[in-house]
């Protein structure tokens, strides 16, 4: 058990599914922050009543969490397949529901890969808290963008 952590195998697929994911996530949060531009243009430059600019950003938010939690699911898929592929998980359904526990970092599906994987399931977890992590500083940044615009309506 001890040399299955330097398995080359699991780090190379862990470390190249992590990449692809966030290369993945980035382009996905650049798109949503090159969308909201324009959005974000018509909050700060019209005089817009505060209830009108209050639901577009409640809805502007709303819409990016949305978003994002369809890029992960996206992207917990991407971890199944390679399961499957793998051979690691035998089951679609075993694949994404460990997929999207690793990447949540939940881990209690009671799901386990077999030995020689465990390694690639920790790394997905790793990758999992960089999605996460990313996702929630794009809402944090969205939400700073859109602050000044309601405090200066009140």
């Amino acid at each position: 058990m001890e040399m299955e952590f330097f398995d080359p195998v699991n780090w190379i697929w862990g470390l190249s599914l992590i990449a692809l994911t966030i290369a993945i996530h980035a382009t996905g949060v650049v798109v949503l922050g090159l969308v909201t531009l324009n959005i974000r243009f018509r909050v700060t430059n019209r005089r817009l009543a505060p209830r009108h600019v209050i639901s577009m950003v409640i809805g502007l938010v709303g819409s990016i969490g949305l978003l994002l939690a369809i890029l992960h699911g996206v992207e917990a898929a991407i971890w199944a397949a390679a399961y499957l592929w793998l051979g690691a998980l035998d089951s679609p359904f075993e694949a994404i529901l460990y997929s999207v526990d690793s990447l949540t970092t939940r881990g209690a599906s009671g799901l386990k890969l077999p030995g020689h994987w465990r390694m690639m399931g920790a790394l997905e977890a790793v990758g999992g808290m960089m999605l996460f992590g990313i996702s929630t500083a794009f809402i944090f940044a969205m939400m700073q963008a859109y602050w000044p615009p309601l405090v200066r309506r009140r």
